[in-house]
């Protein structure tokens, strides 16, 4: 690890204090040109003696704006000392867990996994225009079945086709019959350049995309492509439980990935984050952000530089070691959850290396979902499945208490014999 390491409670705040030292203090300060002010303090006191021994809420009172990208350019000087912890945050993600060179790539701190989603999609649509001089209808976007809702969002604000790829109904992994097919009739209706969005950890069933699956059917075809890794939310988790991952940048053909702190990192909602390889992100440059010091290059524009520092803060509270401690915990509970299902052969999809497991729909009652409050596939009426995340907050005894209730549920309709 070069930039990721545990460090004091003392530390931390020393070092976020100096941080929000180096920032504009709109208490203080003649700023005079910025349309932005710390929280109002008539409602947000920032004399409040608990602020003292909380640098993350201090940092919400100064309201840091972190517009911009801050791994690209200049950047608006006012917020220097946030943007620095922000590029810290970064080089973690970037270099320690996904394996990145230093200095070789661009990103920032995004509202969420949607929008970094979009981002990089929006960054490829761009990058092929600008630089390989196509227009719109020759660009497709390729995704499973299962990827996040924000990809057609995505293809429905940047006008582009989306190749929806099924899976197989049981292990979740993609149809390369499928995919080809899919590709060779894109291709024959004048599609020549792809957007891929591979997934680390789907959102309904955790499942792992293999990237190869679709750099080698595009090769094959002799078909330019840029490939996103969508791991919003198993990014904190795969390359933590699976030591022998590849999905990282030392894969030449990955070109970006999208992580959400708001999931399993348990940063406050509205936190995702954007990583790309240097030479790309320029392709969404607003040039009319004139006003702004340095380059827009983000979709949101201003943004808390809060979430930034909450991100720093509990990455430097665990270090790697204790975050891999985590994970392994979590991972040793959904394998409780998971050898209970078994003894009672009920149907179930679980990646080795992830925290999810999904139930076939036939085997939950309604009674189940609304005590447990479990989360199904769809909520149209045509449901198939029912998933269990094993999050912080979900300990064995949590686990125990639905495998009981299953197993009665189960006595009841006659599918398993009484114990």
């Amino acid at each position: 690890m070069q930039f990721w390491k545990k460090i004091t409670p003392t530390e931390r705040q020393i070092r976020i204090q100096k941080a929000l030292g180096e920032n504009v203090n709109f208490s203080h300060d003649a700023s005079l040109g910025y349309p932005a002010s710390k929280l109002d303090g008539k409602v947000f006191n920032e004399e409040a003696q608990f602020l003292k021994d909380a640098p993350i809420l201090q940092t919400y009172v100064a309201n840091p704006n972190h517009i911009g990208c801050h791994t690209f350019g200049t950047s608006e000087k006012a917020f220097r000392g946030t943007q620095e912890i922000e590029r810290e945050v970064l080089n973690v993600l970037a270099v320690d867990v996904f394996k990145a060179e230093p200095n070789s790539f661009d990103g920032y701190i995004a509202p969420g996994g949607t929008e970094a989603n979009i981002q990089a999609i929006w960054m490829y649509r761009n990058y092929f225009i600008n630089k390989l001089n196509t227009s719109l209808s020759e660009i497709a976007i390729i995704a499973s079945e299962d990827t996040h809702y924000s990809i057609p969002k995505a293809a429905n604000l940047l006008m582009l086709d989306w190749l929806k790829i099924p899976v197989d109904f049981e292990t979740r992994t993609i149809d390369i019959f499928a995919l080809e097919n899919s590709i060779i009739n894109a291709k024959k209706r004048g599609k020549k350049y792809f957007i891929v969005v591979s997934n680390m950890g789907t959102t309904m069933f955790g499942a792992i995309d293999n990237p190869n699956d679709y750099v080698e059917i595009l090769e094959k075809h002799d078909l330019k492509y840029k490939l996103h890794i969508d791991a919003a939310y198993g990014g904190f988790v795969y390359p933590f439980s699976n030591k022998a991952s590849e999905i990282n940048f030392e894969n030449p053909k990955i070109s970006s990935i999208t992580i959400d702190a708001h999931k399993m990192l348990q940063a406050p909602y509205g936190t995702g984050v954007f990583i790309c390889r240097k030479g790309l992100i320029e392709n969404v440059l607003t040039k009319e952000a004139e006003y702004v010091e340095g380059m827009d290059l983000t979709l949101c524009g201003s943004r808390s530089g809060a979430n930034a520092v909450a991100v720093w803060m509990i990455l430097f509270t665990y270090g790697p070691f204790g975050w891999c401690e985590k994970i392994r915990i979590l991972q040793m509970r959904t394998e409780w959850l998971c050898e209970q299902l078994d003894a009672l052969h009920v149907k179930y999809f679980r990646e080795p290396f992830m925290n999810i497991a999904t139930i076939q729909a036939e085997y939950i009652t309604p009674e189940l979902v609304k005590k447990f409050d479990l989360v199904p596939q769809k909520h149209d009426g045509n449901n198939q499945w029912y998933k269990i995340v094993i999050m912080d907050h979900v300990e064995i005894d949590h686990l125990m208490a639905f495998i009981t209730d299953l197993k009665t549920t189960l006595q009841q309709k006659n599918e398993i014999v009484p114990v």
